[in-house]
């Protein structure tokens, strides 16, 4: 079964990857990318925002696999944005990382004013190749309008919030015909649905646990997921759902769960101004 898909560069980006997002315990990024790395992880996602890019270089740097096998992306922060240091912001986090160049620099959020300045400073990454590929996160389809206005580089990922729960079809299907990899971040729900009639239903259907059957789903659509753990035993759980496929009736019928629930929140310095 395919577990990686191209990027609108030529690039490929894993189907599964660790997000890393709360890992910030004392070598607990460290020790949940050793654990990923042996159960075939390769895309570890991590932000500044998040505090640990130390931590998620010195797992990088004892995990095992060559550099060139791993796929890491990090993100800019809205402070960084505001201040117009994003060139800093880049540094700053290859620094902690230990990296010679990234392989997916994402905005972290479409800071109103600032954005669209952000990606045009982005684009000499990509040109300088300290960034393989450049994208965003949180981008809802006017600012991906927005973006297409001002630049001739597409992103090659928009990370959003995504799970049975929480299914933006419309957001989906315009990043898909325009070439951009969505991926899907808190694709459990932080645990929301793994009590779902449904789910269990068809976890006993074919044998596997509904955040299997969940993450699943999403991978069938073509879309990355990056659920987040720091226990070796749910990393590896996560990591089996290339061994069946879920048939188009049962996907039909997890696409009719979506509540717009949302695990995650936005920040709240833009709560006033974006969403």
């Amino acid at each position: 079964m395919t577990t990686s898909v191209f990027l609108n560069n030529d690039r490929t980006i894993p189907l599964l990857g660790l997000g890393l997002y709360k890992a910030t315990a004392d070598d607990e990024a460290e020790n949940a990318i050793i654990s990923a790395a042996k159960n075939g992880y390769r895309l570890f996602d991590t932000a500044s925002a998040y505090k640990n890019e130390e931590s998620v270089g010195r797992g990088i740097a004892r995990c095992g696999v060559p550099r060139k096998d791993l796929f890491i992306t990090t993100k800019i922060w809205n402070n960084a944005q505001r201040l117009g240091d994003v060139d800093g912001a880049f540094e700053r986090s290859l620094d902690r990382l230990g990296l010679d160049y990234i392989d997916l620099y994402l905005i972290h959020w479409p800071v109103p004013g600032c954005y669209l300045n952000t990606w045009k400073e982005m684009e000499k990454f990509l040109e300088s190749g300290r960034a393989l590929s450049i994208g965003v996160s949180n981008f809802e389809i006017r600012h991906l309008e927005e973006l297409r206005k001002v630049s001739g580089i597409i992103p090659a990922v928009n990370q959003i919030e995504c799970h049975p729960l929480c299914y933006p079809r419309e957001l989906i299907e315009y990043c898909q015909a325009n070439g951009i990899q969505v991926q899907a971040y808190a694709p459990l729900a932080r645990g929301a649905y793994l009590d779902n009639d449904i789910l269990c239903v068809l976890g006993t259907k074919y044998a596997h646990t509904p955040a299997q059957i969940g993450l699943r789903w999403a991978v069938q659509k073509g879309i990355s997921v990056i659920p987040k753990s720091t226990r070796p035993e749910r990393i590896a759980a996560n990591a089996r759902i290339f061994d069946f496929e879920i048939e188009q009736e049962d996907m039909d019928l997890l696409d009719t769960l979506n509540q717009n629930y949302h695990s995650s929140h936005v920040p709240e310095d833009l709560r006033d101004t974006i969403f």
